[in-house]
């Protein structure tokens, strides 16, 4: 049987080989990191108290910083921009909650005839927390997992047919492959003096000029794909073989359990549905 496994690049197997060894997440399963945060994802839709939501965020703060090698542009977005964005989601919050709905006990400010009330204020950042232990969860695996080891996991563990698999990651390829010839067509055009005057009508018709090399480029691209999945008789068999595989190992049920522990043990301590 031909094997029509995409080939991993050298650089993906060493940059998998320079993981330290206590950056447990690189060691886990694809779907490890999935299935550990996403019962405490699917729960805290259903939360409307502060502590909770703060829990998982330091929760899933810690796993990330402690299990992942992270960039310096990486660390400023996690405990810059993602607390500042906090901030303005639960100030935006608080200003929209219906007052009428809410305790006038506590006056936060008050200007004019419009007051912000203290319950207000918890509404929108609880909603703000809520949102961002979500964000925080989802990333433990967003940030440590590539797409082809992804795919790999589900066909072998998720059974999910091969087809369906590479063809989707095939197509999500094709994405920054566009933003790197988009680029390329730009200093094309500023290399040949391609001028558009300014106003709205040259901003159409400066796209209108990328737009055709684009198209052409990625047709190019999807014959090119098309023609190596033919030969290498991508589809031709109900199962294939794979290069390397990507097991499900003790330390990925030991992960998933101490997440799990860990997940109750928060709604047990803080109770948000008592």
């Amino acid at each position: 049987m031909i094997d029509a496994t995409p080939r991993p690049t050298l650089e993906h197997a060493a940059s998998r080989e320079a993981e330290p060894r206590w950056r447990l997440l690189y060691a886990l399963n694809p779907l490890a990191k999935i299935a550990a945060p996403v019962p405490a994802m699917l729960a805290l839709l259903a939360v409307r108290d502060l502590p909770t939501p703060a829990a998982f965020l330091v929760l899933a703060y810690a796993v990330i910083l402690l299990g992942a090698r992270l960039s310096a542009r990486t660390l400023v977005i996690l405990l810059l921009a993602v607390p500042a964005f906090l901030l303005l989601i639960g100030i935006g919050f608080s200003l929209w909650t219906d007052a009428s709905r809410i305790s006038h006990d506590v006056v936060i400010l008050q200007l004019g005839s419009w007051t912000l009330y203290g319950e207000a204020l918890e509404i929108g950042f609880a909603t703000a927390l809520r949102l961002g232990a979500i964000l925080a969860l989802a990333l433990i695996g967003g940030l440590t997992t590539t797409g082809p080891d992804l795919t790999r996991s589900m066909i072998q563990q998720l059974r999910v047919p091969y087809r369906v698999g590479y063809t989707a990651l095939a197509a999500f390829r094709f994405v920054p492959r566009f933003g790197h010839e988009l680029e390329v067509i730009r200093a094309a055009h500023r290399v040949r003096g391609a001028t558009y005057g300014r106003g709205p009508i040259a901003a159409v018709r400066r796209r209108i000029g990328y737009v055709v090399p684009l198209l052409a480029g990625a047709i190019r691209h999807a014959e090119r794909v098309a023609l190596s999945m033919d030969a290498r008789a991508f589809g031709a068999y109900p199962h294939r073989t794979e290069r390397y595989r990507i097991p499900f190992r003790a330390r990925d049920f030991v992960f998933i359990a101490l997440f799990w522990i860990a997940s109750a043990a928060i709604f047990l301590a803080f109770r948000p549905w008592a």
